[in-house]
C-alpha cells in the first residue's frame, strides 16, 4: 500500500457494525441476482432503482456509492452473458464491460471528487512468502477442482466447443479478459464502495452476491456456487489484505488459464489428457 493510500485508509471512519444503509445495499446486490441469476430485467431494474433511491434518502454519500455500482450493473443486464466467442458478441460484450468498469471510476474520480475506486498496481509492497506459495496452491486447487466440476456436472457445455486454433485463441482471450474485468469491477469497484460504508465482512458478502450472480449467468451453474462463493469471498479478503490489483488478478487468471485447458480438453477428450476427474 502506498503512503497516500495508507493515509486515506487511516482517515476513513470505522463503519458501524449495523446501519440501516444495509437495506438498500442488500437491495442492490439482490438486483444482481434478479438480473443475472433469474434474468428478469423488470424486477431487477426496479429493485436496483428503488434501492438507490432509498440509499439517497438515508445517506447521500451511500446513495452516490450505490449509484456508481448501479451504473456498472445496468448496462450488463441488457446483454446476454452466455459464452459466445462470435466476433459480434466478442466486441459487444467487451465494450459493455469496459464501460461498466471505467464509468464508475471516472465519475467517482472527476465528478464526485472522492477517489474511492482505485486500481492499485504499483504499491511498492513485495509479496510475502505465504502469498507466493498461495499462487502455487491455487494452481493445484484449480487442477483438482475445475475438471471435476466442469466435466462431471456437464457445465462445460455452457461454453462453446472449440476445435480450431482461432477459436481456442478467442476463447482464451475472452476467458482471461473477463477474469481481469471481474477484479476491476467486483473487487476494486463494488467491494471498495461497499467497504466505504460497511464493515469488511458485510462488504465482502455484498460483493460476493453480485459476483456469484454474474458468474452464474456466465456459465458457472449446476453446483457452481459451491465453488464461486468461497472463491469470491477469498478474493475480497486477499484484496483487503494485500491492496494489490496484480496479486488478485494473478490468483484469478491462474484459475482461468486452467479453466481454458479444461474446456479445450472437455470438448476434445483426446487432447490434454492431464486431468483427474
Amino acid at each position: 500500500m502506498t503512503t497516500a493510500e495508507e493515509t486515506v485508509e487511516a482517515e476513513s471512519p470505522t463503519p458501524p457494525p449495523f446501519s440501516w444503509g444495509l437495506i438498500p445495499a442488500a437491495g442492490v446486490s439482490a438486483s444482481a441476482v434478479l438480473l443475472f441469476g433469474f434474468q428478469h430485467q423488470l424486477s431487477g431494474y426496479l429493485v436496483l432503482a428503488v434501492s438507490i433511491g432509498l440509499a439517497f434518502v438515508l445517506d447521500r454519500d451511500l446513495g452516490k456509492s450505490l449509484l456508481l455500482i448501479g451504473i456498472g450493473l445496468a448496462p450488463i443486464g441488457l446483454i446476454s452473458l452466455e459464452a459466445d466467442i462470435g466476433w459480434f458478441n466478442f466486441l459487444r460484450m467487451g465494450g459493455v464491460l469496459a464501460f461498466a468498469a471505467s464509468a464508475p471510476y471516472l465519475i467517482d474520480r472527476f465528478i464526485l471528487k472522492r477517489h474511492v475506486i482505485r486500481f492499485p498496481v504499483n504499491t511498492g509492497r513485495r509479496w510475502t512468502r505465504l502469498e507466493r506459495w498461495y499462487l502455487v496452491i491455487v494452481v493445484a486447487l484449480a487442477w483438482l477442482i475445475l475438471p471435476f466440476y466442469f466435466i462431471n456436472s456437464g457445465t462445460y457445455l455452457n461454453w462453446p466447443a472449440v476445435h480450431e486454433p482461432s477459436e481456442m485463441i478467442r476463447l482464451g482471450v475472452a476467458v482471461n479478459a473477463v477474469g481481469l474485468w471481474d477484479e476491476l469491477f467486483f473487487i476494486c469497484t463494488a467491494f471498495a464502495l461497499f467497504r466505504r460504508h460497511f464493515p469488511m465482512w458485510q462488504a465482502n458478502i455484498l460483493q460476493c452476491i453480485i459476483f456469484v450472480s454474474f458468474l452464474w449467468e456466465l456459465g458457472y451453474q449446476s453446483w457452481g456456487p459451491l465453488l464461486t462463493i468461497p472463491f469470491t469471498l477469498v478474493q475480497g479478503y486477499i484484496f483487503k489484505r494485500t491492496r494489490s490489483l496484480p496479486y488478485v488478478v494473478c490468483t484469478h487468471l491462474i484459475f482461468d488459464c486452467v479453466l481454458w485447458f479444461v474446456l479445450v480438453h472437455a470438448h476434445n477428450p483426446d487432447w490434454l489428457p492431464i486431468f483427474i476427474y
